[in-house]
């Protein structure tokens, strides 16, 4: 073990007011973060915000984003100046979220900070992110963020050790200060976590009979792992895995798995070379985008077709306790819930919002409408997960993508799904927009749009069974007669401006009706959605930035 000589500044600072978490996080353009005082006032926020870690283990990563390893460095100096007694950290910086969450919990780490954006573009003029972990694995709740932001509008000074750079890229440990550092394998845990929940064995057998798969890593930090888990472990081809090299700038992709930046996946599952199963990550791993040969799964879909089929997997094998899903997912997991008689739970937005339900044994699988999906192995979502999950399935089923996908909707009923971002919007008219809106919810409920009638439509509110915890302004309602909806949420991902989502979904049960063009099968709602909320009065937009 090497020695950083070190000894502990206290530095002066003036607070930032920019420094409240959204829902995942602090995200900001990188330039922002490299401003000198900025992202060192916000981590000595983290910390005055907790209680009892003197002494105990942080875990920290990142997503190998622009300013990862830098920002890193300034962690482990300032940990160690704080009281941490060991920092453990991926090798290169590297750390998926959802392997953070793994190797806090199997750690038994106090907490962890991650270095990320998530499905933000990185660079040095694109953007970077930071979020708190707590002892659970999971996203730290809103009274702990709250408490961050209340510390960073107050913050006069931030302890930090003037020491050596650690070696981030060789496994070992050195001291800092009085702080261990060690450098682990950011693969490792993960894996061994995979492996306990999965049937491998039949997946190889499955690949080896000729299976074949296409996963776009995105150049973002899931390459190490779906090479480790689908190349090395399970015997997919070689080359299975694209843009397997995580890279500062994600080589100018823009690391979301969705149907506009992963658009050569849906053109390539829709071409006669389609592989049997193609599929994505994101920028730091947590979501997931699936697509079999000719047929788009949605996420919605995905949760509850996983939920349907948890038990084929061994991790799983004695059923669910319950589903969890945000208010704006598709109603699709509630109809399987229904019928495996087990809990359904409507939370926020947020993967945060799961962590007492998963902690209290209430529900096992969980997932959100933005292309995250994951379970109670840990408390972030995870997208090799869903994917591995769907290798399960199709290995112990022996169909193809499509025909598992016809054969719920078959069995539950189509849930058409569309959600519609306009990216970037002033901020101000994005705030009118909601202010009128809301003002209008109480005289919607009666009111026809043609055909549709409006049975209720409220401002989303969520009391925590677990903890009584109430989360209010979580989203605007309309319900129709028949079981459609349209939510209006803005969404706290962004950097820039507002961006406003729009949710519309209709359930259609007859199996005659399940071969609509989405877009086309929600026409009616999506003009509905216009009329309600004059959106292109507010925004001055004629069209989404992007339609998922």
């Amino acid at each position: 073990m090497s020695l950083l000589l070190a000894e502990i500044h206290t530095v002066a600072t003036k607070p930032f007011l920019d420094q409240r978490p959204g829902t995942s996080g602090l995200r900001k353009k990188t330039k922002i973060f490299q401003q000198p005082h900025y992202l060192a006032n916000f981590v000595q926020s983290i910390f005055a915000s907790l209680e009892g870690f003197e002494g105990k283990t942080l875990v920290v990563g990142g997503d190998g984003r622009f300013f990862n390893r830098e920002a890193i460095q300034i962690v482990i100096r300032m940990a160690a100046a704080n009281g941490f007694d060991e920092i453990l950290v991926g090798r290169g910086g590297i750390l998926s979220t959802p392997a953070a969450s793994a190797v806090i919990r199997a750690e038994k780490a106090f907490g962890g900070i991650v270095l990320s954006a998530s499905h933000n573009p990185g660079g040095p003029d694109a953007d970077f992110g930071i979020k708190y972990n707590i002892s659970n694995g999971g996203p730290a709740p809103e009274k702990i963020t709250e408490a961050i932001f209340a510390h960073s509008t107050t913050i006069e000074s931030y302890k930090i050790i003037e020491a050596p750079d650690v070696d981030l890229d060789t496994l070992g440990e050195t001291r800092v200060g009085g702080a261990k550092v060690r450098i682990i394998d950011p693969v490792a845990i993960y894996q061994a976590l995979m492996e306990s929940l999965f049937d491998f064995p039949a997946i190889a057998r499955m690949f080896k009979h000729g299976f074949r798969l296409k996963f776009d890593a995105m150049s973002a930090v899931t390459g190490p792992y779906a090479k480790a888990i689908f190349e090395e472990a399970l015997g997919a081809a070689k080359g299975s895995v694209m843009n397997g090299e995580p890279l500062p700038d994600f080589g100018h992709h823009h690391p979301d798995p969705n149907l506009v930046h992963a658009r050569h996946l849906y053109d390539l599952a829709m071409s006669d070379a389609s592989p049997d199963l193609c599929a994505a990550s994101d920028g730091d791993g947590d979501r997931n985008l699936i697509i079999g040969r000719g047929q788009f799964v949605t996420p919605s879909d995905s949760l509850a077709i996983i939920a349907a089929n948890a038990h084929l997997a061994p991790g799983y094998k004695n059923g669910i306790a319950g589903i969890a899903r945000s208010m704006p997912t598709s109603l699709a997991a509630d109809r399987v819930a229904e019928k495996l008689k087990i809990g359904m739970y409507e939370t926020p937005t947020g993967w945060k919002f799961f962590g007492n339900l998963l902690d209290a044994g209430k529900v096992t699988i969980c997932g959100e409408e933005s292309a995250g999906a994951g379970s109670n192995h840990v408390r972030e979502k995870d997208g090799l997960w869903a994917i591995l999950m769907w290798l399960n399935i199709l290995a112990a089923r022996q169909q193809s993508v499509r025909e598992i996908v016809r054969a719920h909707w078959a069995e539950f009923g189509r849930n058409y799904y569309s959600r519609h971002d306009y990216e970037e919007v002033a901020s101000e008219g994005a705030e009118a927009l909601f202010a009128d809106l809301r003002a209008k919810l109480p005289t919607l409920a009666g009111q026809t749009f043609g055909a549709l009638k409006v049975e209720a439509a409220d401002d989303f509110s969520y009391v925590d069974p677990v903890d009584g915890s109430v989360s209010k302004n979580q989203g605007l309602r309309i319900l129709f007669a028949g079981g459609s909806r349209i939510v209006y949420r803005l969404s706290g991902t962004g950097t820039a401006g507002a961006t406003l989502r729009v949710y519309i979904e209709r359930y259609e049960p007859d199996p005659a009706k399940h071969d609509l063009e989405t877009q086309d099968a929600l026409a009616d709602l999506i003009a509905c959605a216009e009329k309600i909320a004059e959106i292109r009065r507010h925004t001055g937009r004629d069209h989404p930035s992007v339609i998922t």
